[in-house]
C-alpha cells in the first residue's frame, strides 16, 4: 500500500487550539479537542459566515480525510489556499495599514457576536483576491465579561508601531519586523518616534505610554493584570475605535524616489514600449504560466500585462514608493491576481523563525513557472556587481521559463549608471549575455524591441 506524503508546517506550531499540515500537496488545518467549544461558537454563532461573505476570513470545508495527530483530533478542515504567502516586511505603507484595519474591523464584529481575537499577529493576514483577509481561522476565543483584549500589545507591536515609524521616521523602517519576528517592542518605537508624537493622542497612548506601562508591570502575571483591569464591552469597542481612528490618521505619500516615476521618465518611445507589452503577452498566451514572479517590477506596468492572460502575479521592487503605486492601483481596479511586494532581490527574504523554519525565505517560496526580468539585469550585474552567470542561475532557481530584457551599454539608462564609475564590465554585451543565460537556459525565441537598442528574450530553464 502507498503511503501518502504528510508534513506538518513549520510556521504552525506554537498555538495548542491546532496546526496546518500538507498531504499530497493539499492544505489541510487539524483542530484539536482543546479548541473545540470555541470552534463551535465561532460557527454557530455566525461569525464565520459574516467575516467570509466580508472576505475577512479565508473559507474553509470540514474534511474526513485523515488527521495528522489522531488523540488531539476534533475536526479537520480544508481551507481555500492562499497563491502566495508574503510577510509584513515585504508590504508597502498601504498594504500594512489596510492590514491593521482589517484585523481591527475582524476584532470588532467578533466583539459584538460574543468571541474576540486572541491574537492579532500581521502573519496571521493575507492578501488574498487583492484584499487583507485573515488565514488563521482558530484565532478566535469566546469573549469574557470584563476581560481586557489579550491581543491589545500583539496589535500594537505588529502594525500600530512599524506603521508609525514608516509614516513619522523612515518607511524602510518597515523591515525591523524581520529582526523581530514578534513585531517592533514598543519601547524602541518609543525612543524612535520623534517626540511631537507625544502629542498625539492615539499615539501617545497605544505607543509611548503603553510601552512604559510594560515597563512598570513587566513583573505582574498575565491573570494578576486580567483580574486587576476589568474593560466592559463598550470600553472594548472603545479601545478597537481609538486604534482605528490613530491607524487611519497614519499617511505615508509615496513622492521623492527616482523608480517611481520611472516609465515617465524612461527613454522608451510610445511604439517601442507597446511592441514590448506585444511581445511579452504574446509569450506568457503560449507558455501559459499559472503563477509569475515580476522581479523588478517598479509600479506593475508589465505586471498587468501578465495578469491579464490569467496568471497570478507577484509584482516585486526594491522601491517602497513604487510598489505603494503598485498597490493602490490594484485597490483601485479591484484586482485579485497581482500581489506587489517590496523585495531587494541582492538580499532577498530570508528564512527566520523557530529553527528557520517558521518563515520561508523568498526562494523557498518558489519555485514558479515564469520570471519577468525586463529592464533588470543591468542594475544587477553593474549597479551591484553580480556577473551574468549569477544573475542567469539566481533567476534559474526562481522559475522554469523566463522573459528577459537585455539593455546594452549604449542605452542612456546603462550609462547612467557607468556615469560616475570605472567599466569594468567587459563581458557586458548581448553576446556575452547570451553565453552566460546560456550555461542556465536555452532560447526559445528573441527578439529586438522596436524603436530601440534593446533585445527581449523567452528562455527555458535546461
Amino acid at each position: 500500500m502507498m503511503k501518502t506524503k504528510t508534513i506538518s508546517l513549520g510556521a504552525s506550531f506554537r498555538d495548542p487550539s491546532g496546526f496546518l499540515f500538507t498531504r499530497e500537496g493539499v492544505l489541510y488545518r487539524q483542530v484539536n479537542q482543546a479548541y473545540a467549544d470555541d470552534y463551535t461558537r465561532l460557527i454557530e454563532s455566525g461569525l464565520y459566515e459574516k467575516l467570509v461573505k466580508t472576505g475577512l476570513l479565508v473559507p474553509h470545508t470540514e474534511s474526513d480525510t485523515q488527521p495528522f495527530d489522531e488523540k488531539r483530533l476534533f475536526k479537520v478542515l480544508c481551507p481555500e489556499r492562499v497563491p502566495f504567502i508574503s510577510y509584513p516586511y515585504e508590504w508597502s505603507f498601504g498594504q500594512l495599514k489596510d492590514a491593521a484595519l482589517a484585523t481591527l474591523s475582524i476584532q470588532k464584529r467578533a466583539l459584538k457576536l460574543g468571541m474576540s481575537l486572541k491574537d492579532a499577529s500581521a502573519y496571521n493576514i493575507q492578501f488574498h483576491k487583492g484584499k487583507p483577509t485573515l488565514i488563521d481561522t482558530l484565532s478566535f476565543e469566546t469573549s469574557k465579561e470584563g476581560e481586557p483584549w489579550v491581543a491589545y500589545r500583539q496589535f500594537c507591536q505588529h502594525f500600530l508601531a512599524p506603521l508609525a515609524l514608516m509614516a513619522y521616521r523612515d518607511v524602510r523602517l518597515n523591515q525591523l519586523m524581520r529582526i523581530y519576528i514578534d513585531g517592533v517592542p514598543l519601547d524602541l518605537a518609543s525612543q524612535l518616534l520623534p517626540g511631537r508624537t507625544r502629542w498625539n493622542l492615539g499615539l501617545s497612548t497605544h505607543i509611548h505610554l503603553h510601552a512604559s506601562a510594560q515597563k512598570r508591570y513587566a513583573d505582574i502575571s498575565v491573570t494578576e493584570a486580567r483580574g486587576g483591569r476589568k474593560m466592559s464591552k463598550e470600553a472594548l469597542l472603545g479601545l478597537i475605535e481609538s486604534l482605528r481612528a490613530t491607524v487611519r490618521k497614519l499617511e505615508w505619500k509615496p513622492a521623492g524616489t527616482e523608480w517611481a516615476d520611472y516609465y515617465a521618465a524612461n527613454n522608451y518611445t510610445d511604439f517601442a514600449f507597446e511592441h514590448k507589452k506585444v511581445l511579452v503577452g504574446d509569450w506568457l498566451l503560449k507558455i501559459a504560466p499559472k503563477i509569475i514572479w515580476d522581479l523588478g517590477a517598479n509600479t506593475g506596468v508589465f505586471s498587468r500585462v501578465a495578469a491579464e492572460t490569467g496568471a497570478y502575479v507577484i509584482s516585486s521592487d526594491i522601491d517602497p514608493a513604487a510598489v505603494e503605486v503598485n498597490y493602490r492601483q490594484v485597490k483601485e481596479s479591484n484586482e485579485q491576481n497581482l500581489l506587489p511586494l517590496v523585495l531587494d532581490l541582492t538580499n532577498p527574504s530570508p528564512s527566520s523563525g523557530w529553527q528557520n523554519r517558521e518563515r520561508d525565505s523568498f526562494l523557498q517560496r518558489g519555485p514558479v513557472d515564469a520570471v519577468l526580468a525586463l529592464a533588470l539585469v543591468h542594475h544587477l550585474a553593474i549597479s551591484n556587481n553580480v556577473p551574468l552567470v549569477r544573475v542567469a542561475e539566481f533567476f534559474a532557481v526562481c522559475g522554469e521559463w523566463l522573459i528577459v530584457e537585455f539593455v546594452p551599454k549604449s542605452d542612456s539608462q546603462v550609462q547612467k549608471l557607468l556615469r560616475n564609475r570605472v567599466d569594468i564590465f567587459s563581458e557586458y554585451t548581448r553576446t556575452g549575455f547570451e553565453s552566460a543565460f546560456g550555461q542556465w537556459y536555452t532560447i526559445q525565441s528573441s527578439s529586438a524591441v522596436r524603436d530601440s537598442e534593446r533585445w527581449l528574450y523567452l528562455m527555458k530553464r535546461k
